[in-house]
């Protein structure tokens, strides 16, 4: 997506901060009166999430706890888009094996958002995962918060009625629910292909590995 009705020149960049997920920098940008005003922008590596439904009608969830926030959250299985040249599909199901143990036979685009578009770059692509089954590596072990990270069932429509009631809070699991019982209404018609061309992240988009 792109919106060419004004060209906002970047006319000085100052990085501010640099971490193991995220950068920060300041730009100085030209308004369309002329003005210049700074704005504050996170870079962000993007990351992937799985909508995981079982045959029962059941979406996979995460819970895990979230530091930013002090408490734990119900998410979607969800990951970093952080190893180099990975396709996002690739890093989709490794997110899906290494949160919920499960593999999927089939797989689309639910749909791609901007998380924080008003300070951030962060792009997340939603992925709907089908034709699930289970699958074990005794070499895998979890660290950090996932140590702690619980795997849980729920209704697709129990998850909605949850986002509506301010039970479901995760920005990506809101929509990502939210999309999932459109497109069911639909009849899963209009979902595009798992490789689908992703213009925010580009060089994500390939044949998974």
């Amino acid at each position: 997506m792109s919106d060419d009705r004004h060209h906002f020149e970047v006319v000085s960049s100052q990085q501010r901060f640099a971490g193991a997920v995220f950068d920060v920098r300041t730009d100085a940008v030209r308004m369309p009166d002329g003005s210049v005003a700074d704005r504050d922008v996170i870079r962000h590596p993007g990351a992937v999430a799985i909508l995981a439904l079982d045959e029962a009608g059941n979406v996979v969830m995460v819970r895990q706890y979230r530091h930013a926030v002090g408490h734990e959250l119900l998410e979607l299985p969800a990951g970093l888009l952080d190893v180099d040249g990975e396709p996002a599909l690739t890093g989709a199901r490794r997110e899906l094996f290494e949160e919920a143990g499960l593999a999927a036979a089939e797989w689309a685009v639910l749909l791609d958002m901007y998380n924080s578009s008003g300070m951030s770059d962060e792009a997340i692509r939603v992925y709907l995962a089908r034709q699930l089954t289970e699958v074990t590596d005794a070499s895998f072990a979890p660290e950090h918060e996932e140590i702690s990270m619980t795997v849980e069932r729920h209704p697709l429509d129990a998850l909605v009625r949850m986002a509506l009631a301010g039970e479901l809070t995760n920005a990506t699991a809101v929509a990502g629910v939210l999309a999932a019982q459109s497109a069911l209404a639909g009849g899963w018609r209009g979902l595009r292909p798992a490789d689908a061309p992703w213009p925010a992240r580009p060089d994500r988009v390939g044949p998974a590995r």
